[in-house]
């Protein structure tokens, strides 16, 4: 049987020695990058080891059961996602042993009659063309343009990039959101708002990017991304003040037209299957959903 060397939790002194190898696999999901990862360790309990030219990945769901995510590195990962699982089976003990976020690259690589692969449509990625969102031309995107016009007749505000200048701002303004939404009461957002401090408490030393916009003087929104290969940025983060119309697509306009302008696409995240979320997603036109799916034995 299969063993691996034993797992430690994503630190963030393991940036070297696991940057490199997602950089190299050069991923089109959303998770398989550092900073996504560690902002969210503590959630998962987050680890890895190395298995031979692989990054191995383990994670807990909210019932303590292990999980794995997709091994990082060269083709053909057949056997090494068989002897994961196996080993998640019979040495780890999970109830359901899998690999979860799998990409399609990873499923090409495993015959349906080892494995069983399932779609997860709420944790597809939404996949836009960035000349798109830095834009917003065409008529498909009056609303936005609409909104974006009635925040800047009612508004003076400034756009600026995310620094350590303004993170402590940014952190005050994240914890406003939190009691506006009631954090408190729902486990998900107290999660998402720890997310959010361990960016900006990092962000500084953290291969991230961020945008700021200010209202009369004030942080009003925020948001975090990042290269996840060399095509696509990614969208960690993005929290505005609900209450102030327009806002949401503004921040999302400038940052990817000031920030981003290397790249061809924005990869802003899934939806959870939250239906306002999805409409929201929806409502930018993706140029393609990024999909990923579970995989068990067969």
């Amino acid at each position: 049987m299969t063993q691996f060397s034993p797992f430690k939790p994503i630190e963030l002194a393991d940036y070297d020695a696991l940057h490199p190898r997602f950089w190299a696999y050069q991923p089109q999901t959303s998770e398989i990058n550092f900073a996504n990862l560690f902002i969210w360790r503590e959630h998962y309990n987050l680890q890895w080891t190395l298995y031979e030219e692989w990054l191995i990945l383990l994670a807990e769901d909210v019932n303590g059961d292990a999980y794995g995510l997709p091994p990082v590195g060269p083709a053909n990962r057949s056997e090494v996602t068989r002897a994961f699982l196996t080993w998640l089976r019979d040495t780890r003990g999970s109830a359901a042993p899998r690999i979860e976020r799998a990409d399609a690259r990873l499923v090409a690589e495993l015959s349906e009659d080892e494995f069983t692969i399932t779609p997860t449509r709420d944790h597809f990625d939404y996949v836009y063309e960035r000349e798109a969102l830095a834009t917003l031309s065409g008529r498909k995107y009056s609303n936005k343009r609409n909104h974006i016009n009635a925040f800047m007749r009612e508004q003076e505000y400034t756009y600026e990039p995310l620094t350590a200048d303004n993170v402590a701002a940014c952190l005050k303004m994240a914890c406003i959101w939190c009691q506006m939404y009631r954090c408190k009461d729902d486990l998900s957002l107290t999660e998402e708002c720890e997310a959010v401090r361990e960016a900006l408490e990092h962000f500084t030393v953290l291969p991230l990017k961020g945008g700021v916009i200010r209202v009369e003087g004030q942080v009003q929104a925020f948001t975090i991304g990042e290269h996840l290969n060399s095509q696509t940025a990614v969208i960690h983060i993005e929290k505005a003040n609900p209450e102030i119309r327009g806002l949401y697509p503004l921040i999302n306009r400038e940052f990817v037209r000031t920030a981003w302008e290397e790249v061809a696409y924005i990869n802003r995240e899934q939806d959870l299957g939250e239906p306002g979320l999805r409409r929201a997603k929806k409502s930018y036109y993706p140029e393609r959903l990024e999909e990923k799916y579970r995989v068990t034995l067969a």
